[in-house]
């Protein structure tokens, strides 16, 4: 049995051989790799790295958007007994500095020029940094005298291999207890703190994923991934795991190009959060809203008919003749669309890492393409808990996948003990056994509970919960979703600790405010204005209300205020999961929140 993800890399390159592991488009072409190509690319890299001197343990830092260079250097490093860390793009060049310095990086791989000038804005002031390796050979062109060039590397490897096994014998020295990356916390609070990841962590999760059945993948799967392979989300689940089946994976051109090379390359298997859910199920409904009346009532009754049906199957119950005959009238009429802009073969997609509305998964399910939900963390090697193609309840995340043990303590705070649970933080031993239970298991900061089948329902954030001045406690995500499933609103974050009533931060989806204002004739020069328009302000005022019936009267937003900008990495606001930063929204607005509140 492999113990380790070396292993399964050397193993899989020799079965597959000449088939398709990975592409990626550049300037319109896929540059493709086969098994082969990778494991001796990967092979290269290792040894080139290896003749700068980095050995067993050390530390090689990876500050790149998703690309063939990224998974070559991250296989061949870990081949050779290195530690990769892999970092967000998306960080300015202070946080970066942070991470490569408290890593005590030796070498880090940058994608271009523009992740390569915030490296040289502090590489002098960091000591253990000795190279800088440049995937963009013209980017490379640089008088410092520790960039090279990525093909410099792998040449220098290729060159510098003097017994044939070398890699293969550095590769068999890796022990499952060895680390194999840190990954830092993108965090919601706080400083960033680098959770260590073993082999036999991320060995843990592949085998689990792999015994639930039906088998999620198969080598005849593709995927054109979405998350970065910063995420260990798509690192563990999709990169590692998608090698341990031999699934091949597609990167895309960019973000921007995403729609068009999903419809190009039609994957099988897709790995998302709930706000790409969220996005693509609102500008269908915006779709609809501009259609004539009597499509939007065909489009409703099909919609029904789907949610009908998505439930049944839910449930495994049979679908009686005529509901069934109705269905294949709503799906090519309504369905069918959805799936054919994700490629027409879409079997499943995951919406991990936040709540996602019920309404917005059966509509997916309905398309034919289910939803796996799931549940994890970085400190748990991403999924702890799963549900199956033949085995899910929409609303929860799952089953604890095999080998992952599960308990909920008396506060509801979720504790999770197995052989996937990180090994500690990077040089953070007080925060390391704050993480755990005297008893061995890892506070999650996620309250939970299991349902009588034994799902995994998560109710909130422990910290995230929200105690009003009256004394209650409430779970802000919960409100959350129920105003997101408005297309109206593009983002929504509760405000009210210790204040005598809930209020709100709404970004509205101007593409919606649009249609709204046209259809109840309010005029506008330009989308920006409707937000201070008072026609339209009562329109978005009588959304509040409608969303406020289905809460209870402490859940209820008795006020709001429009933020202008959309919540972003950039602006600080969101970690790369999507996931909001509550502590940096409420100190960047505290003034406006204070208004809600004065007298």
């Amino acid at each position: 049995m492999e113990k380790t993800i070396t292993e399964v890399f050397k193993n899989r390159s020799q079965k597959y051989k000449n088939r398709l592991a990975a592409e990626k488009k550049k300037s319109g072409k896929w540059e493709k790799m086969t098994w082969s190509e990778y494991y001796d690319r990967a092979r290269f890299l290792g040894i080139g790295l290896y003749s700068l001197g980095i050995k067993k343990g050390d530390m090689v830092a990876i500050l790149s958007e998703n690309c063939l260079e990224w998974i070559v250097t991250d296989m061949g490093a870990l081949g050779i007994g290195a530690v990769v860390v892999p970092v967000y793009t998306t960080l300015v060049a202070e946080e970066v500095k942070y991470i490569v310095e408290n890593s005590e990086s030796k070498v880090i791989f940058v994608e271009n020029k523009m992740q390569l000038d915030k490296i040289l804005s502090f590489v002098d002031e960091v000591k253990s940094l000795e190279k800088i390796v440049v995937f963009n050979n013209r980017d490379a062109k640089n008088s410092h005298p520790e960039v090279i060039s990525f093909e410099e590397l792998l040449a220098s490897g290729k060159d510098g291999i003097e017994k044939p096994a070398l890699f293969e014998t550095l590769a068999a020295e890796v022990a499952p207890e060895d680390l194999a990356t840190i990954v830092y916390t993108s965090g919601t609070t706080g400083v960033p703190k680098g959770a260590m990841i073993t082999h036999k962590n991320i060995m843990a999760v592949i085998r689990s994923l792999d015994s639930i059945i039906p088998k999620f993948a198969y080598d005849t799967d593709q995927t054109v991934p979405l998350l970065p392979l910063s995420h260990v989300f798509e690192r563990v689940a999709g990169h590692f795991y998608g090698m341990y089946v031999g699934l091949t994976a597609s990167y895309a051109e960019s973000i921007d190009t995403f729609v068009v090379d999903v419809k190009e390359k039609r994957p099988t298997v897709v790995l998302a959060v709930p706000r790409v859910c969220e996005k693509v199920y609102q500008r269908i409904l915006g779709q609809v809203e501009e259609q004539p009346e009597w499509k939007q009532k065909m489009f409703h009754w099909g919609y029904n008919v789907g949610l009908e049906i998505s439930a049944l199957r839910e449930k495994k119950k049979p679908i009686p003749l005529f509901l069934g005959l109705q269905y294949k009238l709503a799906y090519n009429l309504i369905f069918k669309k959805l799936a054919d802009a994700l490629g027409g073969r879409v079997r499943w997609m995951t919406a991990s890492g936040a709540p996602t509305s019920r309404d917005i998964i059966l509509f997916f399910n309905a398309s034919g393409i289910t939803v796996i939900e799931g549940y994890g963390m970085t400190e748990s090697c991403a999924p702890a808990t799963m549900s199956s193609l033949s085995d899910y309840k929409i609303g929860t995340v799952g089953k604890p996948l095999p080998g992952v043990d599960i308990k909920i303590a008396e506060d509801g705070e979720i504790l999770v003990k197995g052989d996937n649970v990180f090994a500690g933080y990077w040089k953070m031993e007080k925060e390391t056994k704050n993480a755990f239970t005297d008893d061995g298991y890892l506070m999650s900061g996620d309250i939970g509970k299991f349902d009588e089948d034994g799902f995994l329902l998560i109710t909130d954030r422990k910290k995230d919960l929200i105690i009003t001045s009256g004394g209650k406690n409430v779970a802000p995500q919960k409100i959350e979703g129920i105003f997101k499933f408005d297309p109206l609103f593009a983002q929504f974050i509760v405000v009210g600790e210790r204040k005598k009533f809930l209020s709100a931060l709404i970004n509205i989806n101007l593409e919606q405010a649009q249609r709204l204002a046209a259809q109840q004739g309010v005029a506008f020069d330009k989308p920006q204005d409707l937000l201070d328009n008072k026609a339209f302000l009562k329109i978005v005022d009588e959304h509040v209300a409608e969303k406020n019936q289905k809460l209870a009267r402490y859940e209820t937003i008795k006020k709001y205020r429009i933020i202008r900008d959309e919540f972003s990495q950039e602006g600080g606001e969101l970690t790369p999961s999507l996931k909001m930063k509550r502590n940096v929204i409420y100190k960047k607005y505290d003034g406006l929140i204070d208004t809600m509140y004065e007298g």
